[in-house]
């Protein structure tokens, strides 16, 4: 029997301030852990080739898109996300991963 497929977090991001974003990172930390997050893609150099999209990109890898779900719905990163709403704006989507 195979593992159920992985689930990601995909994240575009501007972040307004960029001071403040790290007290959202430092508490996102605890919810990510606990849910087994990992990040592969955390801001970096991008290349928008097609489209419109947010100056910073972001990929949290999760052991199972049920894990990835209930990452998000935790009082773990709903009090980080709390931080981060006043400081930025997010277009972010939960995936299921390509089980090939």
């Amino acid at each position: 029997m195979s593992a159920p497929p992985k689930g990601y977090w995909i994240g575009h991001v501007t972040v307004d301030d960029p001071q403040g974003y790290q007290a959202y990172r430092a508490a996102n930390a605890e919810a990510f852990a606990r849910y087994g997050g990992r990040f592969l893609v955390r801001g970096g150099e991008m290349e928008v080739v097609e489209g419109d999209l947010r100056p910073r990109t972001v990929v949290i890898e999760f052991p199972t898109l049920a894990a990835a779900r209930a990452c998000y719905l935790s009082p773990e990163y709903q009090h980080a996300l709390a931080l981060r709403t006043p400081i930025s704006v997010a277009d972010l989507c939960i995936v299921e991963g390509w089980p090939g």
